[in-house]
């Protein structure tokens, strides 16, 4: 637990304003009867809520553009102890998060049945790849990595699998290497994990577009050209990205290469907005909600993870606290959608209030 320093108003933003949606759209009080933005794409297309994750490790990325410069000064061997430790910790707190509670029916869970690869361990072996390849290559070839591995992502999923959610080479992949027990089946039962292995390669790029969009203002500054020039490039990739689902489908779940490229170009639209907003127009009063979920973000992402895996451990009247909770109280007071919504929020805000006193008290949890 840190105090912070140099903090970096629009990072905290962004990253909170990410956190908050991302606790929403994890915990509706039924999710069938959830508005069609709170949900992924079943399996082709967009939605809001698609672009939640990809945001984060544009985040990430945007981080690292600071955080990177410190180990310009330090040795090969500090380095590497940093990164690895960093990517060690976040990676187990992935892997413990789907663990627990650890127990049932008396009994230790059994760990050959816990799903491996997730949420933070996706951010956790990017921000891994990201941080070795910025650091050892030069800037023009990390570029050309970059889209060689969107090509070469395309390529493999073409050729060895097709494009459905039982074909597919990503599934194909992590069966061999661990098996369909420690996959997520979520989809209707099959066992298919939309943070396999494979798929991890092109999301590497999304951090790495944080990563030279933190570069890029930090060298030009906050003013109406950068703007621009964010834009413009937000333009070229949404474009890109729509001319590439031509040829490979935007795909969340299989983080196909257009869904890369239409990602990045979104959030280049939404950080030149707050570059706008809060270091030129100097418009302060609405962003100290998603501070505070920014300035703990690790903290208050896996608080809301294990909050909702409580509430649906705790049985209540034959169903679990989550859903009677839900049921009862907020869409029995509100509808079904409206009532579904309000209970997400319920939930984002009780996290927000931990966030609050935390920030309130100098508590920051760093990793």
């Amino acid at each position: 637990m840190n105090k912070l320093k140099n903090r970096y108003l629009s990072l905290d933003v962004f990253r909170g304003m990410d956190v908050a949606l991302m606790i929403i759209v994890n915990s509706p009080g039924n999710e069938v009867m959830s508005y069609g933005p709170l949900k992924h794409a079943a399996w082709n297309g967009f939605t809001l809520t698609d672009l939640v994750f990809p945001t984060f490790l544009f985040v990430v990325g945007n981080a690292m553009s600071f955080s990177m410069k410190k180990y310009e000064t330090v040795g090969e061997a500090v380095f590497l102890k940093k990164v690895f430790k960093r990517f060690a910790i976040i990676f187990l707190l992935g892997f413990l998060m789907y663990w627990f509670p650890f127990f049932e029916d008396g009994h230790l869970k059994p760990i050959a049945e816990t799903r491996i690869f997730g949420v933070l361990q996706r951010i956790a072996l990017c921000y891994l790849f990201a941080s070795l390849l910025i650091h050892y290559f030069k800037a023009k070839s990390v570029l050309i990595f970059s889209a060689i591995a969107l090509v070469g992502y395309h390529i493999i999923l073409m050729v060895f699998g097709d494009l459905t959610l039982t074909g597919n080479a990503v599934l194909k992949l992590d069966k061999w290497l661990i098996g369909a027990d420690h996959m997520y089946h979520g989809n209707g039962g099959v066992a298919f994990d939309p943070e396999g292995l494979l798929s991890t390669l092109p999301a590497i790029v999304n951090v790495i577009a944080g990563y030279f969009t933190g570069k890029f203002i930090q060298k030009n500054g906050q003013n109406y050209e950068t703007i621009a020039k964010l834009m413009m490039a937000g333009c070229l990739l949404v474009f890109a990205g729509l001319a590439w689902d031509l040829l490979l489908p935007i795909n969340k779940k299989l983080w196909t290469s257009s869904f890369v490229l239409l990602t990045s170009g979104i959030d280049l639209f939404i950080i030149a907005i707050l570059v706008y907003l809060l270091d030129m127009s100097k418009s302060f009063k609405w962003t100290y909600f998603f501070e505070v979920f920014g300035k703990n973000t690790l903290f208050i992402y896996l608080l809301s993870e294990l909050f909702i895996i409580t509430l649906a451990e705790i049985p209540i009247k034959e169903t679990s606290a989550y859903t009677w909770i839900a049921d009862n109280i907020f869409i029995a007071f509100a509808g079904d959608y409206n009532g579904s919504f309000l209970f997400a929020l319920w939930i984002m805000l009780t996290c927000w209030s931990v966030g609050y006193f935390m920030d309130k008290r100098g508590i920051y949890v760093k990793v």
